[in-house]
């Protein structure tokens, strides 16, 4: 039996899918994929891409973080935020990178070494996503679009 995937952001539904083959995701122990009749799980996510598969599409997510749990072929992912790999602006997810690792280099001011950081591996993730879906010509025309909204105009 197929998974069915929620991606839950405080904002909107981002995805609401069924018949999904797999879900890859970073967890806090690492990179994971679901699979049906995967054994029942709740962990805590890192941001991260989140790749799930349905029929022979690829859906790239770029997640700063949340929540997963897995019970009876149902994945539910509580995001911080979370971004589909055609609301990315690649320009803006690269100047927040730099921006990080020039805080860390430099040590100006009172930045929280833990709040930069965070900062770092969200821009790092939505770089990963963004790539992915560049060098896959701009995404497959058939993939899954969210049931929740449309997509938004611009970003």
């Amino acid at each position: 039996m197929p998974l069915s995937l929620q991606i839950i952001t405080p904002e909107r539904v981002v995805f609401e899918e069924q018949d999904v083959a797999s879900v890859t995701i970073t967890g806090s122990e690492g990179e994971m994929t679901i699979l049906p009749s995967h054994a029942p799980l709740m962990t805590e996510l890192r941001p991260g891409p989140l790749v799930f598969r349905k029929g022979s599409d690829e859906v790239d997510v770029a997640l700063s973080g949340g929540f997963l749990e897995v019970r009876e072929d149902k994945v539910i992912v509580l995001a911080d935020t979370a971004e589909r790999s055609d609301e990315i602006d690649q320009a803006r997810a690269e100047e927040a990178r730099q921006r990080a690792q020039e805080q860390l280099a430099s040590r100006e001011g009172a930045a929280d070494i833990a709040l930069v950081m965070a900062a770092m591996e969200r821009a790092q993730a939505r770089l990963r996503v963004a790539e992915r879906r560049r060098r896959r010509g701009g995404g497959s025309a058939g993939a899954p679009r969210p049931t929740a909204q449309p997509p938004r105009e611009g970003n």
